[in-house]
């Protein structure tokens, strides 16, 4: 039976399928394939994954995770999805610095496609990789680290599969920490566009969604609590933004006290800012759905892994019934890219689930769509419905592109893929790294060779 991404708006067209069990099989299966390409949760949108050969997943290996105290890092299973590992590193006392909103997707995949969370200071979730294991073209076994191959590492992180079958990453981690959600309603899109060092500044990490039509938006505050206003907290980890400790109770970043898991008050956030009105009841980012698969919000304290992200793993958000895309814009290109959007909303909304607006810090490697630059980030989901969307899809990268738009490599976009390589100052490096690496291009497929000839 043929098998889908996890919108079925992609089916693979894979000759055999393999689903091996140890590092030995996999191996075995790279080196008797022509063509082989890794597939781990699904959820891109695009043809990333797809092949006409044989494609591996690689959420049958042997899920090992194992934490090196003395250097922070995590090496973990390139199958594992985020809330497996976050499950793990809790329990043992330790965090990721950031997450995506759906801890649902593979460590493997994400990194590849250099996929992001939300935060001023937060890089791609692929900034977090210091060293990863895969498996060659003749089923050899290659290690790259950051701290070893310095020259050709950061082209080998966010790499589409087009370098081998990725095994193993390892993580940068640190102590464990909590994190308090609130939402703002009701806030106007100007005030973000205008404001928009400040809201963005509010929290830990901030995302705004919105359906460009209506002129307002949801902004959501995940406050860090061993963060205050001057980079100082006392020693239990909860203080006010002036610095000043709660005894018998929990302070949020922005003056919110909690006591015995009740808020007690509505304080202000961090920057100052605080427009819109404060949430009472939790909500969900798409209008009319229901809350429950959302985190705990309502400024309630909890682990990191249970608030950065949007989305509880327990629960699958939606039943695949969407499709989307999503831009990576300079960050100085935000006011610019809000009214640009603002302007077709009319054409945008009524096939448009949500939209959401977050900010990514700039990296270094290669392929990442943040790479070099600090970033404004726009995601579009929409309704599974290709046919209707393509108008506003186009008319969305008519708008964008000329502002530096970087499309997300898992995600839908009309941008031919010359266009879009042409984004990237280092891709002409990647394209000889790949060739060094899989000189016979055993790993590449009809997306890879059309963004990358060989």
């Amino acid at each position: 039976m043929p098998i889908t991404n996890w919108a079925g708006n992609v089916t693979f067209g894979a000759a055999r399928v393999h689903r091996p069990r140890t590092l030995d099989e996999l191996r075995r299966v790279v080196a008797a394939a022509p063509r082989v390409r890794a597939l781990g949760s699904g959820h891109s949108f695009s043809l990333v994954a797809d092949t006409s050969h044989d494609l591996v997943r690689l959420d049958g290996l042997p899920p090992a995770m194992e934490i090196d105290a003395a250097r922070s890092t995590v090496a973990v299973a390139a199958g594992l999805r985020y809330a497996e590992v976050a499950e793990h590193l809790h329990r043992a006392g330790y965090a990721l610095a950031n997450m995506a909103s759906l801890p649902h997707i593979s460590v493997a995949g994400s990194c590849a496609t250099g996929t992001h969370g939300s935060g001023d200071s937060r890089r791609c979730l692929a900034a977090a990789v210091v060293a990863l294991q895969l498996v060659g073209p003749g089923g050899d076994l290659a290690e790259l680290s950051r701290e070893h191959d310095p020259g050709v590492f950061p082209g080998a992180v966010v790499a589409l599969g087009a370098l081998g079958v990725v095994t193993r990453l390892t993580l940068e981690i640190e102590p464990a920490f909590d994190v308090a959600q609130r939402v703002r309603l009701d806030v106007p899109l100007e005030e973000v566009a205008e404001r928009f060092d400040e809201v963005y500044g509010a929290a830990y990490s901030v995302s705004t969604f919105t359906d460009w039509r209506g002129g307002r938006a949801e902004v959501w505050l995940k406050h860090r609590l061993d963060e205050v206003r001057d980079g100082t907290a006392t020693s239990g980890g909860t203080a006010l933004a002036d610095g000043t400790a709660i005894h018998g109770g929990t302070a949020l970043a922005d003056g919110t006290v909690v006591d015995g898991g009740a808020v007690v008050g509505d304080g202000w956030s961090e920057s100052g800012w605080a427009g819109g009105r404060a949430a009472e009841r939790p909500v969900h980012p798409v209008p009319g759905m229901s809350p429950e698969s959302c985190t705990q919000q309502l400024g309630v304290p909890g682990p990191w892994h249970e608030r950065l992200p949007h989305f509880r793993p327990e629960f699958v958000p939606g039943a695949g019934e969407e499709l989307q895309s999503e831009y990576y814009l300079p960050r100085e290109a935000a006011g610019k890219a809000f009214e640009a959007i603002r302007e077709i909303g009319a054409l945008v909304a009524p096939v448009l689930h949500v939209s959401e607006v977050r900010t990514v810090c700039g990296d270094d490697l290669w392929l990442s769509p943040a790479y070099g630059r600090d970033t404004v980030t726009l995601h579009f989901t929409w309704i599974r419905d290709a046919a209707a969307v393509m108008p506003a899809l186009a008319a969305v990268e008519e708008r964008l592109m000329p502002l530096g738009a970087r499309p997300h490599w898992g995600k839908l976009t009309t941008a031919r893929p010359r266009q879009i390589s042409a984004m990237y100052e280092r891709a002409a490096e990647f394209g000889r790294l790949a060739r060094d690496l899989d000189p016979s291009g055993k790993f590449r497929n009809s997306y890879v060779d059309a963004l990358f000839p060989a």
